[in-house]
This record gives structure tokens, C-alpha cells and sequence, in this order.
């Protein structure tokens, strides 16, 4: 257990430095000069004076390797846009609300795809395996900001019950909470469809194994079959996909947070990107970057222990 730990926390540090240096050499090879977006009408005097706090009067070798240290330090670098704040300090601000509308659309995911998928598997053929078929090939087909506009016209124009924008600095997680309703909803939309895509065709396939026959033939109920031989062996393909799912909540969630104006950092990325404030960009990219491989990390440690095949390689 030891070894296949440390060979997946060497192999997170790897990828971690390759994302880092990708990140720094694309933004040094976009064209444009974010000094001047923001103080286009500063002398050059000052000009000279604000290159030198941010390090930009440096060789881009030289930056690089100053850039690193900070990294390693835990000093993400001062905001282009807003001077007065650095990137840690923004990250700081804007964390919770992301963090608790990406953990609400998760577990919205997971419990409701998962329940839809062993209800389309069990009853295949049935109405409720049509009806969860046509969700989920929409919940895949359809991206999530036309989810997102289409419940906002249903729930917020067409019946005024929930509200179109906004949110509560204080608000529950997880449970329902007026503001995060529909862009939790909006954003676990296609986390429901692949859950639930894979538990059927995974329950599907157990279904047809030979002990599950040999359950039957001895008398068991349709409960306990499911509960004790179904589940068990139909729960490992969620497991593999459930970090691709948290990468696709992260990126989802920069196009929701804009649309319903929560203070998130998805809202604040497309801020940056539009005032070409680089030194936020990089910082979210690799913070993002993190949250996905230590996802990665959690989720091969959960396949170790649920899946005896990995333990035997």
C-alpha cells in the first residue's frame, strides 16, 4: 500500500510540474501586454517602476525560475487588475462559494445518477429505463449553460419560484437552498446523465453474471440480490469516472458562476481573462490543476481498496 501511494503522489508532483511550466510559457507567448491594459496611460517612469513589481523586467528565464520559487513557497503572485490583492488572497475570497456549489452539484450527481442508473438497469426496457434514457442522452447532448438558461426561464420567468441570480455568503451546503437550486441543478445536470449511463449498463452487465443466476436459482429476493451481489460489483466503473466528473464540475462551473453571478472563482477567471490579469489566470489554472489530480489521487486510492485486482498487481 505504501509503495502504490508513493508512486501516485510522485506521479501528482510530476504532472503538477508540467502543468506548471505549460501554464507560464502560454501566457508569456500570448501577444499583448497586460501592463499596459491596465496603466496604458502611465509614464514611463512608472511604467519601469510597475515592471519591477511584478518581475516582468526580468529575462523570461529568469522569471520562470522566480516564479517557481513562489510556487514552492506558496506565493502565487500580486493581481494585474486589482493590485491592492494577490492571488492567494483572491482564491481565498472566492473558494467557498465554488467549493460549496461544486460539492452540492457532486453529491446531487452521484446520489441521483446512481439511483437512476440501478433503476434503468433493474427495469430495463421498462418506462422508467425510457424515461432515464431520454434524461440522460439530454443530460449528455445538451452543455450545461443551455440547462442553465432554459431553468432559468422555466423557474425564475415562466413561474416565479426560485431566483435567477445571486447568492447567500452564509448559505446551507447541500441541502436545498434557494439560490443554489438551479445552478446546482444546471451544473449536475450531465454528472446525473454519465452516472447514471454507467450504473445501468454496469448493473446491466452483473445482472448476467453467474453467481447473480446462481442467487436466483437459490431462492434469494430481488433485494437482497441487488443490495448484496449487484451493488457491490456494479459501484466500480463510478469510482473510475468520479474524478473525471469533479474535472468536469470545475470547468462547468465557470460558465455557471457567470451565469448566476456567484462570487466564485469560475466568475473571477472570465474577469481575468478580460482584463488580462495573468498572474490570477496562472494561479486559477493551477489551482484547478490541483484540485483535479488530488481527485485523482483520492479516487486511485478508493479503486485499491474496492477493486482486489489492483492489490494483486
Amino acid at each position: 500500500m505504501c509503495k502504490y501511494v508513493l508512486k501516485r503522489v510522485l506521479y501528482m508532483f510530476a504532472t503538477m510540474f508540467v502543468i506548471i511550466t505549460l501554464t507560464f510559457a502560454a501566457m508569456k507567448a500570448i501577444p499583448g501586454d497586460p501592463i499596459a491594459a491596465k496603466y496604458d496611460k502611465a509614464s514611463p517612469e512608472v511604467r519601469v517602476r510597475i515592471e519591477k513589481i511584478y518581475g516582468l523586467d526580468k529575462s523570461k528565464t529568469e522569471q520562470y525560475f522566480v516564479y517557481m520559487k513562489n510556487i514552492i513557497q506558496g506565493k502565487w503572485g500580486l493581481s494585474i487588475a486589482q493590485p491592492s490583492k494577490t492571488a492567494n488572497k483572491i482564491i481565498e475570497e472566492t473558494a467557498p462559494a465554488s467549493a460549496r456549489l461544486g460539492v452540492t452539484a457532486l453529491v446531487w450527481g452521484l446520489l441521483i445518477g446512481v439511483l437512476c442508473g440501478i433503476i434503468s438497469g433493474a427495469k430495463r426496457n421498462s418506462i422508467w429505463d425510457i424515461i432515464i434514457t431520454i434524461i440522460t442522452t439530454l443530460g449528455i447532448a445538451v452543455p450545461n449553460f443551455v440547462i442553465a438558461s432554459v431553468l432559468q426561464y422555466t423557474f425564475t420567468y415562466r413561474f416565479p419560484i426560485l431566483p435567477p441570480i445571486g447568492w447567500e455568503t452564509h448559505g446551507s451546503w447541500i441541502i436545498l437552498d434557494r439560490y443554489i437550486i438551479l445552478p446546482a441543478v444546471a451544473l449536475a445536470f450531465g454528472s446525473i446523465a454519465t452516472y447514471s449511463k454507467y450504473m445501468r449498463e454496469s448493473v446491466t452487465e452483473v445482472l448476467k453474471e453467474d453467481y447473480v443466476l446462481l442467487a436466483r436459482a437459490k431462492g434469494l429476493s430481488k433485494n437482497k440480490i441487488m443490495l448484496k451481489y449487484v451493488l457491490r460489483n456494479a459501484v466500480l466503473p463510478i469510482v473510475t469516472i468520479s474524478a473525471q466528473q469533479v474535472a468536469m464540475l470545475l470547468t462547468g462551473s465557470v460558465v455557471i458562476e457567470s451565469i448566476f453571478s456567484i462570487p466564485g472563482i469560475g466568475k473571477y477567471f472570465i474577469n481575468s481573462v478580460t482584463q488580462r490579469d495573468y498572474t490570477v489566470i496562472m494561479a486559477v489554472t493551477i489551482f484547478y490543476s490541483f484540485i483535479y489530480m488530488l481527485s485523482m489521487f483520492v479516487m486511485d486510492l478508493l479503486y485499491y481498496k474496492v477493486d482486489p485486482r489492483i492489490r494483486l498487481e
